[in-house]
């Protein structure tokens, strides 16, 4: 953290305790509190904290979206788009979640099936609901935009919307501090849920708050969005139409999306595509809620049946309440309440959570993955400790006094830190693949294969190497006893001819096949020194591919692969091959991959690069 120097320096400590206590998140409660810019983070730097929001591809609709070796998807455009907003309510919100620096319940509710997400509102029932920076970096490094909560519900809210509603002039002030919130703590936008009753003769003022909100928020904040949520009517009367209809078209219009009430039915869905064709509309616009609890919906276990009449109808969705998963855990003897954690939690938790988005994802559109260099340690923001290089990090680094005044905490305890959070797979991996937290080769966690003799997929991918060749590295874990181990990328020509596959595993050499299969050797580790330079990855160090260098039983291999011409990866996969008398199973730790240019460097011919014909040669034959 900037401003330290020394652990024996007090007033340094002093120093960052004041600024720990300003980096929790918080609510606002009054019009005069938001119009002052009365938070206690005011005059932290954001820029220092926040990760700015990654590009992402067009997102494609996988079928049989695990089987890696299915390479079909649907092409998406206007005509079939659907979008996902994601409304995080969890007993209130503002928990450990709060805190910029870790917690030590690394047992607490995370999302991290980010790749079919494309908003993420942190929903609370304060009057402004500012997301805190674990979610906004969570979010931002997949790619997705956050919304902060603007409602007003209740005696008190009522008050505060008729002062905000009293004139233009007061609207403009409101709507230029939302818009500095936005700006400050980087997010992109607002779900508006007026939940009272607004007398008549303020109408005409609360589109004027809605229009000038959407036109600051397009022009002041990138990627800037304006949710409106199904409540008041052009009467100002508080009734829920659950559907788009003509009491509440105009609210629809001065906003870029509207979030349906879940009490719709199938003539909901009628009345509103027929009102879309009309304003000639995309239905896209329009999110019809699905409120996990189930209420007025079939829904938890069951939300497919009800997701699927939402994308029937081409309609975007609003998932509410998603950490229906981990919450009702309480209503089979589960504590999750407990401080530091509890591993019958966190365990029966991802369970459960993998198999509610695995049942959903059928009718769920997923986003490629397309900046290199591409890095993942597979960390989902929390751990019962931290490891690094494949060992546990025993203690705080130098400072540790200062560190712990500053909010964090020993890095032999457990962690809760979205900011933590690293790139997560592109699909569920119920029946595939379970997180471990028991061993991980960087960060809190690691993948344990349980599905063995078949790949699947892990990653969906848009990476375009134009020049043909690229580096490929993997941390994992496995005894020889208990069978083989390979990453697979499935890639096609820049022509997009047929698809290939890389089975990038420990072979005796390089073996191109016919059928669009080649089996690549690792790259001879006495010559990993001359990849110095070359790569953006310090995660994974190249002398853990030495035969006598291992940490933890935690191997590295490298691949250095040349084309004759450019490639797409469109997947990247995993195999195990499990032997009949395996006592354990693979553990994969980390997986990197970035363009490489072997022009550039001076290569011993034995030191195991690829080279693969993939235009002149017979692989595509």
């Amino acid at each position: 953290m900037h401003g330290f120097h020394s652990k024996n320096d007090k007033k340094t400590i002093e120093y960052i305790t004041i600024e720990s206590d300003k980096l929790e998140a918080e609510a606002i409660h009054t019009n005069e509190q938001l119009l002052a810019f009365n938070v206690r983070s005011k005059d932290v730097n954001w820029h220092e904290y926040t990760t700015p929001k990654k590009p992402r591809s067009a997102p494609v609709y996988l079928q049989r979206q695990f089987n890696l070796i299915s390479n079909y998807r649907e092409p998406i455009g206007n005509h079939n788009r659907r979008k996902v907003l994601l409304c995080h309510d969890m007993m209130g919100n503002y928990l450990e979640d709060r805190h910029y620096h870790s917690s030590k319940k690394y047992d607490d509710y995370r999302f991290y099936h980010w790749s079919a997400v494309d908003y993420f509102c942190y929903f609370s029932h304060y009057y402004i609901t500012i997301p805190p920076c674990g979610w906004i970096n969570a979010a931002h490094k997949h790619g997705v935009s956050v919304l902060g909560t603007f409602i007003t519900e209740g005696a008190d809210g009522s008050k505060r919307l008729h002062d905000i509603l009293a004139s233009t002039e007061m609207i403009d002030n409101i709507v230029d501090a939302m818009v500095k919130l936005c700006k400050h703590y980087h997010f992109e936008g607002w779900l508006i849920n007026i939940e009272c009753k607004v007398e008549s003769e303020s109408m005409e003022n609360l589109y004027y708050f809605l229009n000038r909100l959407r036109e600051c928020v397009e022009q002041h904040v990138e990627a800037g969005v304006v949710f409106w949520y199904d409540s008041v009517i052009e009467t100002g009367q508080l009734s829920w139409q659950n559907e788009l209809n003509a009491k509440n078209v105009r609210f629809f219009r001065s906003t870029h999306a509207t979030l349906i009430n879940y009490s719709w039915d199938d003539r909901s869905l009628e009345q509103t595509r027929s009102l879309c064709e009309q304003e000639r509309a995309h239905s896209q616009s329009v999110f019809f809620g699905i409120d996990v609890f189930g209420r007025n919906q079939i829904a938890k276990f069951q939300s497919k049946r009800t997701l699927a009449r939402i994308a029937k109808n081409r309609f975007s969705v609003g998932i509410f309440a998603p950490a229906w998963t981990y919450e009702t855990l309480q209503q089979f003897g589960y504590n999750i309440k407990q401080e530091n954690g509890d591993d019958a939690v966190n365990e029966t938790f991802l369970l459960r959570n993998e198999k509610f988005w695995w049942l959903l994802w059928d009718h769920l559109a997923t986003h490629p993955y397309n900046s290199l260099a591409f890095y993942t340690d597979f960390c989902m923001g929390s751990g019962k400790r931290s490891y690094v290089c494949g060992l546990p990090k025993a203690t705080v680094e130098e400072g540790s006094e200062a560190a712990a005044a500053a909010g964090g905490v020993s890095e032999s305890e457990g962690f809760f830190n979205l900011s933590r959070q690293s790139l997560q797979p592109s699909v569920p991996l119920h029946d595939l693949a379970t997180r471990h937290y028991d061993d991980a080769f960087n960060g809190g966690s690691c993948l344990r294969i349980s599905q063995c003799d078949s790949s699947f997929r892990l990653f969906v991918t848009d990476f375009k190497l134009p020049g043909g060749g690229l580096v490929f590295a993997y941390a994992y874990k496995l005894n020889p006893q208990d069978g083989e181990f390979d990453c697979i990328l499935r890639f096609c020509t820049s022509n997009n001819a047929r698809d290939c596959y890389l089975f990038l595993g420990d072979y005796y050499d390089t073996v191109s096949l016919q059928r669009g299969r080649c089996y690549v050797s690792p790259f001879k580790p006495k010559y990993n020194e001359l990849l110095s330079g070359s790569l953006e990855c310090p995660q994974i160090p190249k002398d853990m591919a030495f035969p006598d260098f291992q940490a933890n039983g935690w191997r590295v291999r490298y691949y250095v692969v040349e084309f004759d011409g450019g490639i797409q990866v469109k997947d990247i996969g995993v195999l195990y091959r499990k032997t009949p008398e395996a006592k354990d199973t693979a553990y994969l730790g980390a997986v990197y991959l970035n363009e490489f240019n072997v022009n550039h460097h001076d290569f011993p011919v034995d030191s195991n690069i690829a080279l693969i014909q993939v235009y002149g040669g017979d692989l595509l034959n």
